[in-house]
C-alpha cells in the first residue's frame, strides 16, 4: 500500500524565502530523522509566507500508512511557525 498526502501550510511571520526555507528544512529534516518517509515541497515555491508539502510512505497495510502519515502530520502541526490549511489523501 502505497500511502500519499498533501498539504497546503501558511507560515504568516515568514518575511522572506530565506526565512520559509529557514522553516522548511527544519521541519522537513525532523520528519525524515524520525519516519521513513519521503518528503518534498511541491508547489508555491516562490511564495514566502505559503507553501504545499508531499509525504509518501509504503507499508503492507493502508492501517500502517495512515499511521504513519498521522503521525507525521502531527509532529508538523507542533512547529509553532506555521498552520496546516488544506489536507488531500491518496491511497495506491
Amino acid at each position: 500500500m502505497i500511502g500519499y498526502v498533501e498539504c497546503e501550510w501558511r507560515m504568516e511571520l515568514s518575511q522572506s524565502l530565506k526565512d520559509k526555507r529557514a522553516i522548511l528544512q527544519r521541519v522537513m529534516s525532523r520528519v525524515k530523522q524520525t519516519q521513513n518517509v519521503s518528503i518534498a515541497e511541491v508547489d508555491h515555491q516562490d511564495k514566502w509566507q505559503l507553501t504545499t508539502i508531499a509525504l509518501v510512505t509504503v507499508a503492507s497495510s493502508r492501517q500502517a500508512c495512515e499511521k504513519n502519515l498521522h503521525y507525521c502530520l502531527a509532529l508538523m502541526d507542533s512547529f509553532p511557525e506555521w498552520e496546516r490549511g488544506y489536507t488531500s489523501y491518496e491511497w495506491l
